[in-house]
């Protein structure tokens, strides 16, 4: 008799996209002639920057040719991706990172999934509320918590974001190992400043807690102000790993090729108190378990370095900032609550009601796809989420039919 893994067991009924997916499919197949646009799941919707598509062909026809085919690649990644990326987005930022502390992989969402396998089975995890699913359910997975009740998982720490603190949750009042942040902030596109992630730094350097940085929309902060990586602020590197994405910088989310940032300053402990590097840790599980990313993505995602993709990869991202600050403005027109929009492609509404209703009635009456709040935890009731990424003609008519909806 083969037995499963029974923590599977205790994961919610379904996963949040996967439930929208099935209801807007329930309402195309009810209203065949119905237009459906879709501002729901952060996917990019413009082609590859000419500069990564070029790369990309030229990388096929380098294993087209016996003299500069390639077969496996090194594990942890192709080292001229890695040196431009340490260079480009650490070095020239004043953040210090090196480029074998760099791990490529096959996206941000993999790797912030698999980085609790390195950490041992009590742990003691914060997560913020709202959340991006992925964090809590691998964390499920893996047997770390008890079942979920009203909303929430036992044994998980939970940091509640709401509108009286900005969606910048409080420090955790109990003790914690692992902490999970993500700015700019999905689902709420809230962001963070230098001040406030420097106390979540000194708070883990106290503590000897390690956090877990999602930095996948960093590409969309244009305020110089703000932080673009947890490695900007001092003492960083001691007790953080960061995770990026080429998914939003560059529209690779069908590409996919992503990184991870394990400085070798960054500690974590065994149960008699000794010291273990994470990169060691980190690399061991990577090359175990990863054969890398294809020669010809990691082509493509260096051409993002180049002056040309650097131009163009910005133009796409200013596009969706663009419709971002569009949808903000116009919901914010109709007297609803708004987050987000600024440096970040999310606008976080406060719909006035349960958060599956507003979606149900703008799928309903406008044929517009969100995403609801409640998905994302139990601070997430009562709001909405919508995505910019689509076409500025899309969101336009999206818009105005929003407007209609609620208007009459």
């Amino acid at each position: 008799m083969i037995k499963i893994n029974e923590n599977y067991l205790k994961l919610q009924a379904s996963y949040l996209f996967i439930d929208i997916a099935r209801r807007v499919q329930a309402f195309q197949a009810a209203h065949p002639e119905r237009e459906i646009i879709k501002l729901g799941i952060g996917d990019v919707t413009h082609p590859l920057p000419d500069a990564c598509i070029r790369a990309f062909h030229q990388g096929v026809d380098d294993l087209a040719d016996a003299r500069t085919f390639r077969g496996y690649g090194p594990e942890q990644g192709y080292a001229f991706l890695r040196e431009k990326i340490a260079l480009h987005d650490f070095t020239a930022r004043g953040a210090q990172v090196a480029a074998d502390e760099i791990f490529i992989s096959d996206g941000a969402k993999c790797d912030n999934g698999n980085i609790q396998e390195i950490f041992a089975q009590d742990v003691r995890i914060a997560v913020p509320d709202p959340v991006y699913p992925v964090y809590v359910d691998t964390n499920v997975m893996a047997g770390r918590t008890g079942s979920a009740r009203d909303g929430r998982y036992e044994g998980l720490v939970y940091l509640e974001g709401t509108r009286e603190n900005g969606f910048i949750p409080a420090l955790p009042c109990e003790p914690v190992d692992l902490i999970y942040l993500c700015y700019p902030n999905n689902p709420t596109g809230a962001v963070i400043t230098r001040e406030q992630l420097k106390a979540w730094v000194d708070y883990a350097r106290e503590n000897r807690a390690l956090i877990l940085y999602d930095a996948a929309y960093e590409s969309f902060i244009r305020d110089p102000a703000l932080p673009r990586s947890i490695y900007e602020i001092e003492g960083a590197r001691e007790v953080a790993v960061e995770f990026r994405s080429f998914s939003k910088t560059a529209g690779f989310t069908g590409t996919r090729c992503a990184f991870t940032v394990v400085p070798k300053d960054c500690m974590a402990y065994d149960g008699t108190g000794e010291r273990h590097a994470v990169h060691a840790l980190w690399n061991r599980r990577h090359g175990t378990k990863f054969n890398g990313v294809s020669y010809p993505v990691q082509k493509a995602a260096e051409a993002v370095y180049s002056p040309e993709g650097q131009a163009q990869a910005r133009a796409l991202i200013d596009g969706y900032l663009e419709n971002a600050s569009l949808i903000r403005r116009e919901m914010g027109a109709l007297g609803f609550y708004c987050v987000g929009g600024e440096n970040s492609p999310y606008i976080w509404v406060d719909g006035r009601r349960d958060s599956w209703a507003f979606f149900d009635l703008l799928l309903n009456d406008a044929g517009v796809v969100c995403t609801p709040g409640a998905g994302f935890g139990k601070c997430g009731e009562g709001y909405i989420r919508i995505s910019a990424f689509n076409s500025r003609e899309n969101v336009e008519k999206a818009m105005g039919r929003i407007r209609s909806a609620l208007m009459k």
